[in-house]
């Protein structure tokens, strides 16, 4: 909903006024605005995220906690022909419904690779050498912890970083913190995503089925070629979207990996480019407002956009708002029960975990940023100090979403699952109070000169 004024033939309108969330009405004004602004904060998906799991150990330790299990393993089958689709709730929700959330996340790191920060190498340098070091220093850390043991296989967990909950913690710092680490910050999380993706396509892989796999691989090749024919009708792409993705997960590489793929090739520049929008300046200039000129005038405008840029605006507010705390719900709910709690601190996927997110993002990610910053290769980011670098580095190391979706990868089936899922509920609790810690005392701190100015630095040392 915009909260803007849109001109109109006659002059402007105050949309706020005419929509109903702006009335006088009291459900209006005690109600719908508070929520708009609500769900227009960073922290909003985060705040849900949490509710999500906290509705999900509520219920699963309650009275009724069998229930839990037993409504997740309802089964949803589905027959078209040869296609078979039979999935419990809880497979549909990380098969299925993920995908639309790995989908975005494919628009947006393609977004950023075309007209973002990833486009200039050298301003995504820093953050994409920081991103390494928070996936390579934690699964190190389990490494070394879970060595020659059952849960050695989860190295890819503590090397997660969840988005909407990194961002969503430097929102609620506010102006403390310089605007730059948001951006360090953001591109890190999602160069950090790259890595997630490509561990989970290639190590969290079961057994391949080529011609399926096949399958797949003509589907994305097809959604190239028609964009390379100029196909622009959506429908077609919904359909290629669904056969690509259902022959991914009956191929064995997991389901989700259609989604980033699909993401990765959607256009990220204008299909109209420069041209003049002859409709749309004939109705704004009151010369024409013929139905199918002002659907022309639409068609027009809407291609002005790009798609990557249309559809994270489409998807995110469902994904970040309604698929995501689903997902939560679905894969938080474990007993805690003495036992089970004393089994996961005396284990060392638990520890790993822990070790690795809470200690080994930071660590990583402050120790690359230092060498790529004392090497030359990149420079800080005006305002930022290696404080905030520690900080950020400690608010990275909330892994949550996909954390917990890896987990659910490399342990399904085994009690490890629990064991990892209360080390990752444990990590990020600690990583969230560690980067407030950290970050809420360096408002103080100012940045050390450049080491491109050397006049500068030479007249501080006398």
């Amino acid at each position: 909903m915009s909260l803007t004024k849109e001109p109109t033939l006659s002059g402007s309108i105050d949309v706020r006024r005419e929509a109903w969330s702006g009335s006088d009405r009291p459900i209006a004004r005690t109600v719908a605005r508070p929520m708009v602004r609500f769900l227009a904060q960073e922290s909003a998906s985060g705040v849900l995220l949490i509710l999500a799991t906290v509705a999900a150990l509520v219920w699963r330790n309650s009275p009724v906690g069998d229930s839990y299990v037993d409504f997740w393993h309802t089964y949803i089958n589905v027959e078209i022909g040869p296609i078979h689709f039979e999935e419990d709730f809880g497979h549909f929700v990380n098969d299925a419904l993920m995908v639309l959330f790995f989908f975005v996340v494919g628009l947006e790191i393609k977004s950023e690779l075309v007209v973002g920060d990833l486009r200039n190498p050298r301003d995504a340098a820093l953050p994409a050498v920081a991103a390494l070091g928070g996936m390579v220093v934690p699964a190190l850390l389990y490494v070394v912890v879970n060595a020659g043991g059952a849960g050695v296989d989860g190295w890819g967990v503590p090397m997660a970083t969840d988005i909407a909950f990194a961002v969503g913690v430097l929102a609620l710092l506010g102006d403390r913190i310089p605007q730059r680490l948001k951006l360090f910050l953001l591109t890190l999380a999602i160069v950090d995503d790259i890595g997630a993706i490509l561990v989970i396509a290639v190590f969290y892989t079961s057994d391949l089925r080529f011609d399926w796999l096949g399958v797949a691989l003509v589907g994305l090749a097809l959604v190239v070629v028609l964009q390379r024919a100029r196909v622009w009708y959506t429908p077609v792409y919904v359909v290629l979207g669904i056969v690509i993705w259902f022959a991914t997960l009956e191929s064995g590489v997991h389901a989700t990996i259609a989604g980033v793929a699909l993401g990765l090739l959607a256009p990220a520049t204008p299909l109209l480019g420069e041209r003049r929008l002859e409709f749309v300046e004939d109705i704004m200039s009151g010369e024409s407002a013929d139905p199918v000129e002002a659907r022309n005038a639409k068609w027009q405008l809407r291609e002005r956009v790009p798609v990557t840029s249309r559809m994270i605006t489409l998807l995110a507010p469902w994904t970040s708002f309604v698929i995501v705390p689903v997902f939560a719900l679905a894969n938080a709910g474990i007993l805690l029960s003495g036992d089970i709690i004393g089994d996961a601190l005396g284990s060392a996927v638990t520890w790993g975990i822990v070790l690795g997110l809470v200690v080994g993002k930071p660590l990583g990610i402050f120790l690359f940023t230092f060498s790529a910053v004392r090497v030359g290769l990149a420079t800080l980011p005006d305002g930022v100090t290696m404080r905030h670098v520690l900080g950020a580095g400690a608010v990275a190391g909330i892994g949550f979403t996909v954390a917990l979706f890896i987990s659910g990868l490399a342990f399904e089936g085994t009690e490890l699952v629990d064991q990892a899922i209360i080390g990752v509920l444990l990590a990020s609790a600690l990583a969230t109070i560690a980067g407030f810690a950290i970050l809420g005392g360096a408002s103080d701190e100012r940045p050390a000169p450049s080491p491109t100015e050397p006049e500068k630095l030479h007249a501080g040392a006398h």
